[in-house]
């Protein structure tokens, strides 16, 4: 099950660009790199790191179960899981702070409007003369 918070910035992504996920990163594999591909590329990062969490979480789970026998072989494993636990912790903490920074200056704009009636009433500049090639005196 995904973590809310890569859950929460996948759906403000949708919702910035209008389209699924999948379809974002099918039409941002043909784009040139821009924001689009920065925001699925945080995405995917933060949704790592949740993924991380879930697997470390449940590893030291299983190493300091209370019917195990914790020997001096043991604690170097269930050190080294807290240690990427914390890690995974710190990554998606990170992550999720500075992608919704970025989400939240964007916004989504409408479609251009088509030109005002003001381009039409514009004055017309009175057409120039055609210069002669012939010097003149």
């Amino acid at each position: 099950m995904p973590h809310p918070t890569s859950v929460q910035i996948a759906a403000r992504i949708e919702e910035l660009y209008g389209a699924s996920l999948n379809d974002l990163e099918a039409h941002a594999q043909d784009q040139p790199p821009g924001m689009l591909a920065a925001l699925l590329a945080s995405h995917h990062t933060l949704a790592f790191a949740e993924q991380s969490i879930t697997v470390h979480r449940e590893r030291l789970e299983q190493l300091i179960h209370p019917e195990r026998q914790i020997g001096t072989f043991e604690v170097s494993h269930i050190v080294d899981c807290a240690r990427r636990l914390a890690e995974a912790v710190a990554v998606r903490d990170t992550q999720a702070a500075t992608t919704q920074a970025v989400l939240q200056s964007l916004g989504r704009t409408d479609a251009p409007k088509p030109p005002a009636a003001c381009a039409a009433a514009a004055v017309p500049t009175p057409p120039v003369p055609a210069a002669s090639a012939a010097p003149s005196r």
